[in-house]
């Protein structure tokens, strides 16, 4: 099971001091759903602070995906078993394709430019 909570909150008040456009938050559920189709090669500790900013961000507005891809992770984040970690992955490689390649870039270059991983987020 994957957790998407951040017990002290520094990631959800490193979101709320910053504007998201829709854009980077369709990106943030892009990365969620890669974390739980584990395909994902970032370390372990990026992937939980990618998850909490994902849970920060899962309710403002998104300009592709919406409810339905929430309620996908919020299942995701319960289930384990193979037969739905595929139904993510084919879910995850059309969002990836809906997302242009420079989009997807300028959105993982500024959350680290603004220290995103610098968070002291508990494991």
């Amino acid at each position: 099971m994957t957790t998407i909570e951040d017990d002290g909150g520094a990631v959800a008040r490193w979101v709320a001091a910053r504007a998201f456009a829709p854009g980077e938050v369709d990106c943030a559920i892009t990365v969620m759903l890669k974390i739980l189709d584990g395909k994902c090669r970032m370390a372990p500790e990026e992937k939980r602070v990618m998850a909490l900013l994902y849970a920060a961000t899962r309710a403002l507005p998104a300009q592709r995906f919406g409810a339905a891809a929430h309620a996908l992770i919020a299942e995701g984040c319960e289930r384990e078993d193979e037969a739905f970690r595929l139904m993510i992955y084919e879910r995850r490689v059309l969002a990836e394709s809906m997302l242009s390649r420079p989009v997807m870039k300028a959105f993982k270059a500024r959350i680290r430019r603004e220290g995103l991983f610098d968070l002291p987020v508990a494991a």
